[in-house]
């Protein structure tokens, strides 16, 4: 109870304090403004922050990104000079005009052909980089390893194809290219297994398929007109898609044919009168 009484009197005495301190309105607003921590600001008193002084930015050093830019800026006016010089050129072709021109074109060139060398030293030193470690090889002996594993890896391909498709292969006798083709194309269908269908346009007949078929319209419905010619066929859908024209090897076929079964768009158009000819 006294602990409560002293409390409670305690309280009133503060009260009455800072009634008692508490000016005349007109007299707050004329004077400074309390502090946030003065009594007389009460729960409901708004003070505006006082005023800063705002700073002045710093000058920013040159950057990367504004390096970038400047370089851009420099290849544009670059490149509408050689357009600019060129044309003047063109239209007005005098020594001067000319020679202008080809200076400039001559700087153009020694900074592409240094780009050119930096590349190349960035590329042998990071695969990864390389477009020669990259996809088909083009070193000769490379590619010859290259076509030799994709052809490895294509075998599971080819032996799915074969249970479905047809290769039709339209010949004439008096085609050199034809003779060159044929000995490839038969060792290609009998190492996967794939049914051969060879079709002479002119009635001659090839050492590799004596057993040659005569065109019974098919020439006419596929609009074959260079041989040798290469066809692979569905013949339960009616679908047939070129393979290619022209001598290729057993590598280029597989790779072809491959590319072919596994990338169709089901945009061919089916060909059953054909099928139903040829039964």
């Amino acid at each position: 109870m006294i602990r409560r009484a002293l409390y409670c009197l305690g309280l009133a005495l503060a009260t009455a304090g800072a009634v008692a301190a508490t000016p005349d309105p007109g007299e707050v607003l004329a004077g400074d403004a309390p502090a946030v921590s003065d009594p007389r600001a009460g729960w409901h008193f708004y003070l505006d922050p006082p005023p800063t002084t705002p700073s002045r930015p710093k000058a920013r050093p040159p950057s990367v990104m504004d390096e970038e830019q400047d370089a851009l800026a420099r290849f544009r006016q670059l490149q509408k000079e050689v357009e600019e010089r060129r044309a003047l050129a063109v239209i007005s072709p005098t020594e001067p005009n000319v020679r202008r021109y080809m200076e400039l074109e001559a700087k153009v060139v020694g900074n592409a052909s240094l780009f050119a060398d930096i590349a190349r030293r960035i590329a042998w030193a990071h695969p990864e980089l390389d477009p020669s470690t990259q996809g088909r090889p083009v070193n000769a002996t490379a590619l010859e390893v290259f076509e030799q594993a994709r052809l490895r890896e294509s075998a599971g391909v080819l032996a799915q194809v074969a249970k479905e498709h047809v290769l039709m292969f339209f010949f004439r006798g008096s085609c050199g290219y034809c003779h060159a083709m044929a000995p490839v194309l038969d060792a290609f269908r009998k190492r996967h297994g794939i049914k051969l269908v060879p079709i002479s346009m002119d009635g001659g007949r090839l050492a590799a398929f004596p057993d040659a078929r005569s065109d019974n319209g098919a020439v006419r419905a596929l609009k074959v007109q260079q041989v040798p010619a290469l066809f692979l066929a569905q013949p339960y859908t009616g679908r047939i898609e070129p393979v290619g024209f022209g001598v290729l090897s057993e590598a280029q076929l597989a790779e072809r044919i491959v590319t072919i079964f596994e990338g169709r768009d089901g945009k061919n158009t089916p060909r059953p009168d054909f099928w139903t000819e040829q039964r």
